[in-house]
């Protein structure tokens, strides 16, 4: 089980003058799958961007803790898996290939056990050696879990996870992360009811959006 710990201290972000949201501060410290929830256009790929230390908040700060240790941000990529459907894959690449590049620029050895363990739980085994060109969305959506998982993260970050995805695709993608969140942090950004019913608590970001004038 893991001893991570994630914490965000008066999130304040703008895009320009518009305020996205406020005064968001909360703190997870257990395993357990989390949502983030909101009308479209409140901010959900926004807060898990700045979580995942893609974006900087305007204002406030989010910690990343491990053994009671701060992560610094250069390190902040060995713990962490990221999904979303505007992640980039290689296209002219097999997906096995994109796996051992990808394995490349974490600096760390292809588990090949993991990843076939991985590639069978998305159902991708049989088409591990084909062009990522001939996938279908939904996929190359499966294969980006691939990618968040197959160097153990302690943290799960998951944008809109089922988009694109069939009953399978869902069903696949949903005993992972109950798996992942029997022994680890993994949050969901979702507006999907079935999305969220895997969450123990969910934050609300339309709860966000007035400056706190105190």
């Amino acid at each position: 089980m893991t001893n991570y710990n994630l914490e965000l201290s008066s999130v304040r972000k703008f895009f320009g003058r518009r305020l996205i949201f406020d005064n968001l501060n909360f703190k997870i410290n257990k395993p357990g799958v989390y949502g983030v929830s909101g009308p479209n256009g409140s901010g959900k790929s926004t807060l898990v961007k700045i979580i995942a230390g893609i974006i900087s908040a305007s204002e406030g700060k989010v910690i990343h803790k491990i053994h009671e240790r701060e992560i610094i941000p250069e390190k902040l990529h060995n713990h962490i898996g990221f999904v979303s459907p505007y992640l980039v894959l290689y296209e002219e690449f097999s997906a096995w290939e994109n796996l051992e590049l990808f394995a490349k620029i974490r600096g760390i050895n292809l588990d090949e056990q993991r990843v076939k363990y991985l590639l069978e739980k998305f159902l991708l085994l049989n088409r591990k050696d084909d062009l990522v060109k001939t996938y279908s969305s939904g996929m190359k959506q499966r294969l980006k879990f691939i990618f968040s998982l197959m160097h153990s993260p302690e943290l799960l970050i998951l944008d809109e996870p089922t988009s694109n995805l069939d009953e399978e695709g869902k069903n696949s993608v949903y005993e992972i992360v109950r798996e992942e969140g029997g022994k680890n942090i993994v949050i969901v950004a979702s507006n999907e009811k079935s999305d969220l019913d895997l969450c123990k608590e969910i934050i609300y970001l339309e709860k966000y959006k007035e400056i706190n004038s105190t």
